[in-house]
Formats: C-alpha cells, sequence, structure tokens
C-alpha cells in the first residue's frame, strides 16, 4: 500500500506530535502528561486498543505512536505490524512490561523504531520519543545490552516463539487463556484430537512442561494480553 499522506492536523506544527495508547487509563493520563509538558511535543490522541490507535493513526497522522503491548483485541505487536504497513511515516514506541530480548526482537520486527521498559524514567520516554521522531532506532539503558547477548547466543530459548505458526500462537494464546481443548477446537475450527495434538507439540518445541509455565510464556512475549 502506498504510503500515507501527511495530515495537517497533526503535522502542522512544529512540535513532535504523538498518539498514546495503552490500556490502563492511569498510565495512558500518566504518560500524556509527561509528553505535554515538553515544549516540543503534544499528544494528539490517547486511546485505549490497537485498533482504536490504527484508526487515530490514519486519520491524525502523528509523527510517533507510543504503544503498550498488552491491550484487549489487537495487541502492541500486531498493530505496529499495522502501522508499518499503512503508515509507514509513523514511528513506532514500544513501552512495556514485557522487555526479554525475544519480545524486543518481535517489536522491531514488526516495523518498531523504539522499545522501552516500563522501569524508564520520564526522561528517557522523552528522550525515546524524540529520538523516533527523527527516525532513529531507540532502546532503554540496559536493553541494548540484553540484547546483543541475545544475538550472541545467550538466551536462545527465547528464539522459540518465532518458529511458532499462527494457528501454533492462536492455541497457546486460547489455552493460556483458560480455554479446554473443546473448546479451543471449536473456535478455530478443528477438531479436539488435532488440538491436543497441536498442544503437545507446542509443549515439546517450547520445552514446557505445565500449564502455568505456558501462561507465563504467552504473557511474556505477547501473545496473550493477560498481564
Amino acid at each position: 500500500m502506498p504510503a500515507r499522506s501527511t495530515s495537517a492536523s497533526a503535522r502542522g506544527s512544529s512540535r513532535i506530535s504523538v498518539l498514546v495508547a495503552n490500556d490502563q487509563p492511569i498510565l495512558r493520563d500518566g504518560l500524556r502528561a509527561i509528553l505535554d509538558a515538553q515544549r516540543d511535543i503534544r499528544v494528539v490522541a490517547s486511546v485505549r486498543d490497537g485498533s482504536e490507535a490504527v484508526r487515530e493513526i490514519e486519520r491524525q497522522g502523528p509523527q510517533v505512536a507510543l504503544l503498550g503491548i498488552a491491550m484487549a483485541g489487537l495487541n502492541g505487536i500486531e498493530a505496529t505490524r499495522i502501522i508499518a504497513g499503512r503508515s509507514p511515516a509513523v514511528g513506532v514506541l514500544i513501552l512495556s512490561v514485557h522487555s526479554t530480548p525475544a519480545m524486543v526482537q518481535r517489536a522491531l520486527d514488526a516495523g518498531a523504531l523504539g522499545y522501552l521498559s516500563r522501569e524508564c524514567s520520564g526522561d528517557e520516554l522523552v528522550k525515546g520519543v524524540r529520538a523516533v521522531a527523527a527516525g532513529s532506532r531507540y532502546l532503554s539503558q540496559g536493553l541494548a545490552e540484553k540484547f546483543l547477548d541475545h544475538h550472541r547466543g545467550v538466551h536462545r530459548g527465547e528464539h522459540a516463539v518465532e518458529s511458532l505458526t499462527a494457528t501454533e500462537r492462536q492455541i497457546v494464546k486460547l489455552v493460556a487463556e483458560g480455554e479446554s481443548n473443546p473448546a479451543v477446537a471449536k473456535i478455530l475450527g478443528l477438531s479436539p484430537r488435532t488440538v491436543e495434538t497441536y498442544r503437545l507439540r507446542l509443549m515439546r518445541k517450547l520445552s514446557i512442561d505445565n500449564l502455568a509455565s505456558l501462561v507465563r510464556y504467552a504473557i511474556r512475549n505477547g501473545i496473550t494480553p493477560l498481564d
């Protein structure tokens, strides 16, 4: 799809226009307050999920989209992928409590320019927004080193999420959210026996041997919005 033309409402100022998307109202309000306090930044929209973020970005064309990951419906990773395809002029900056190297890699692969740990300071948040607005990549302090270690093989086990097929991801998500095998089978249009086969194969592939570990894996890698 061709690049969308820049929205006059969002770009008609020298200030950096930002959309904030997070499913926690108090966090949205806090992020907005920090950013709006800057002379060179203004928040043009504040939304609660990925679907709303995609719609508002297409309507307003901000320079930066600050997205959480674990949002109901369309999560931050999938929203990033859509934004990168439809609105490539918008720089996506992820802010998440999930800061494993594998999660950072997923976000970058989806098209994000930056990634911040939710433990970052307000100053670092502002620095990240400015960097992404300028078209530069930005990772929180400490994340860059973890990320490099990841690619040196220190955390090879985290790569497993990248090997999951779309159906496998759906099954992990549904099982982690408490759906039974028959329920998963009905949702996905598969037989219960096929779902059971998928589930056993997934547990082996991910080196997971119990449901609690599968739930933690799904949350850590942004497959389910549970927190």
